[in-house]
């Protein structure tokens, strides 16, 4: 069974029919890169499986719990975490503290101390910065602590939105070896990304949207050597 079902999904900003029937599932254990053109219905996708879009339609199941009269906390509690293009890394707040937000949404009843040693661990940048200001580090560092902060409760699932925009190389490669070791833990990963090479040497699987559609959707390998369908569809 997927970890991750949808089905016949169409969305709507106001008037904009945004999707147009997207059907996607990821299995358990699975890094999918969704990849297109800006513009394309990537980012809004996965806002809708997170449930922030003002009307959808169709069908979202998660873990064999259906999503779609579901908010955005409720999903989050099932084990769905998000990580947003735009970080909100909370102003004002350490590096500790935002990470105790991450744990305080979830209600997940994980011991504090515990839980961010073990993330810190991973995170060795965030490790020394625990009691900075999260809002003053640098972008890439903002990056890692919106990941770590939705890591540390432990969640099934991760959708991650342009996680490498903007990024040093160096961190965006750190985020490669982060990625990886969560698929060899188990944790299912849906990512949006503008760098599709990068992307497709992650993944195992590779949908591709346009225009609000599904159109193409293979193996990563395959997608990786298939320069005349990236032209068409992803070149910016």
């Amino acid at each position: 069974m997927a970890m991750l079902e949808i089905k016949d999904l169409h969305a709507w900003y106001g008037a904009s029919h945004i999707l147009h029937g997207v059907s996607i599932a990821v299995g358990q254990g699975e890094v999918v890169a969704l990849v297109g053109r800006n513009g394309a219905g990537k980012t809004t996708t996965i806002r809708s499986i997170m449930g922030l879009m003002p009307r959808m339609t169709g069908n979202i199941s998660f873990a064999g719990t259906d999503l779609m009269t579901l908010q955005a906390h409720q999903r989050f509690r099932l084990g769905l975490a998000y990580v947003p293009e735009d970080r909100r890394i909370v102003p004002g707040l350490t590096v500790r503290e935002n990470l105790q937000l991450g744990l305080v949404a979830s209600h997940a009843g994980i011991n504090e101390r515990d839980a961010i040693d073990e993330i810190a661990e991973s995170f060795p940048r965030l490790k020394e910065r625990l009691d900075q200001e999260g809002a003053t580090m640098s972008g890439g560092e903002q990056q890692m602590l919106a990941i770590a902060r939705a890591m540390i409760a432990k969640p099934k699932m991760i959708l991650l939105d342009e996680p490498s925009e903007g990024i040093m190389p160096v961190l965006v490669e750190e985020m490669g070896v982060l990625f990886r070791r969560l698929r060899d833990q188990g944790v299912t990963l849906l990512l949006v990304e503008q760098n599709v090479e990068w992307a497709l040497r992650l993944a195992d699987r590779a949908v591709i949207i346009d225009q609000g559609e599904v159109v193409h959707e293979s193996s990563s390998a395959a997608l990786l050597a298939d320069k005349a369908i990236q032209e068409r569809y992803c070149a910016v």
